[in-house]
């Protein structure tokens, strides 16, 4: 089994690229190869230099490797649809300039869903016609991901947004390609959602080109999901917690994916509020530690 450990800018706090509580770009480089990591996601494109000489230089004083990215768009909002595919491009254009292969497709925060992240039985429903068009956009992206830049494109479930619930991403799953469309898959979203993450990845394992790590504090998840909690307050209060210490099944993960021979990147993610009392570096670093002691 060869898998490569990474991390990603939301494990600094970095949600959106002009977000002014965002730490610099170069520092989380250096922590996060400080903290024991090999690779990096681009970030929210626009956080990191667009310059691809200005980047490479940095990843390489690192010694980091660029590993992905994110479009973190609002793929439910047609008249969000320029912004989606600016993200898209720049996102793809990114990638290639630094040989990287993973381009992650996330349906931002939609406050239609926002109070019901965590109660699939509770969440709104987008009708037969939105869900078709819905679908059409992420597919779009995900053809011109694979075919015109040769990335590796995955569908990323995310709480509160309109690609959350398991029914959601099996129904999508079953509509598009294979061929363009693989499963960015995130064991603490997966969670979050109320739906089995061990069990998603035994049925899915094939479809599966890469993984989000990242655990969830089950007491903060039941509080968050009874109170409606929006996304970045749960955030805050500490929902995702270090790999390790919540209800994720991170051996049984592991023994999952060396059972298929996954063979490429694990990104640890541990969305903050950098604002609050919390060290990433730290974190990072025992998160690393904690996939070392289990094996990864």
């Amino acid at each position: 089994m060869t898998i490569r450990i990474g991390n990603a800018p939301c494990s600094w706090g970095v949600e959106f690229a002009n977000d002014p509580r965002n730490p610099p770009w170069r520092q989380v480089l250096k922590q996060c190869a400080e903290a024991g990591y090999s690779g990096i996601e681009l970030g929210p494109v626009g956080f990191m230099p667009e310059d691809p000489a200005i980047l490479a230089e940095a990843l390489e004083e690192n010694g980091l490797e660029l590993i992905g990215g994110v479009v973190f768009r609002a793929f439910h909002d047609p008249e969000q649809w320029d912004d989606v595919l600016d993200g898209a491009v720049r996102t793809c254009k990114a990638l290639t300039a630094h040989g990287a292969q993973h381009l992650v497709l996330i349906d931002s925060i939609s406050p239609r869903r926002a109070p019901t992240a965590g109660r699939p039985d509770d969440a709104e429903q987008m009708d037969a016609a939105e869900w078709s068009a819905f679908r059409d956009r992420i597919a779009h992206v995900a053809k011109m991901g694979a075919e015109e830049y040769g990335l590796t494109v995955g569908i990323h479930a995310h709480a509160a947004g309109f690609m959350d619930f398991e029914p959601e991403l099996e129904r999508l799953l079953d509509q598009v390609d294979e061929d363009i469309l693989k499963i960015c898959f995130d064991t603490g979203h997966h969670s979050y959602a109320g739906f089995d993450p061990v069990a998603f990845m035994r049925r899915h394992i094939g479809r599966i080109s890469y993984m989000h790590f990242k655990d969830i504090d089950p007491a903060v998840k039941a509080d968050a999901v009874a109170k409606g909690t929006g996304f970045y307050d749960a955030c805050g209060q500490g929902i995702f917690c270090n790999l390790g210490q919540g209800d994720v099944d991170f051996p049984a993960v592991r023994q999952i994916l060396l059972d298929h021979g996954f063979e490429g990147w694990c990104t640890v993610e541990q969305d903050c509020d950098p604002t609050l009392d919390v060290s990433p570096v730290d974190d990072a670093r025992a998160n690393r530690e904690y996939l070392q002691s289990i094996g990864f």
